[in-house]
């Protein structure tokens, strides 16, 4: 089998793993996996394929991770899709603390409580406002 179409089938192989992972990192890989088999096309070696096809790769990772940083949410609750969704109080966990279980889709989650007055009881219906690592944010009212 010629090289270049084992660089092409590595680039496919690597973009259709992008599509399950959404993250652009495999695509560019991808991509640096294509420039390898442009380069054995055309004759090169197969260091300066590797060589090409690596600096598309840490290029392309380079852009990635720049476009990535840049439009991060920049707001407290960045990227947040579930901003605003109701969960259901299903118990205090420390109330001192102000930290809860809730139920969503589900799961069963840690939340903190935003508001520093009010005591909802458990069954009650909070919203959330935003994710501290696996513990969510949540207010008595919609975010708005």
């Amino acid at each position: 089998m010629e090289l270049w179409l084992l660089w092409i089938i590595a680039g496919f192989v690597l973009v259709i793993a992008e599509l399950v992972t959404g993250t652009f990192y495999l695509l560019v890989v991808g991509v640096g996996a294509f420039a390898g088999a442009v380069v054995a096309w055309i004759g090169g070696n197969e260091l300066m394929q590797a060589v090409v096809g690596s600096a598309v790769a840490l290029a392309g990772a380079f852009a990635v991770h720049h476009w990535h940083a840049r439009n991060r949410g920049s707001n407290a609750h960045g990227n947040m899709l579930d901003r605003g969704q109701a969960v259901i109080l299903e118990g205090w966990v420390d109330e001192k603390a102000r930290v809860a279980r809730v139920k969503y889709r589900g799961a069963w989650w840690d939340a903190r409580l935003k508001e520093p007055e009010g005591h909802p009881a458990p069954g009650s219906t909070l919203y959330i406002d935003s994710q501290e690592g696996s513990t969510l944010v949540v207010a008595t009212a919609p975010p708005h």
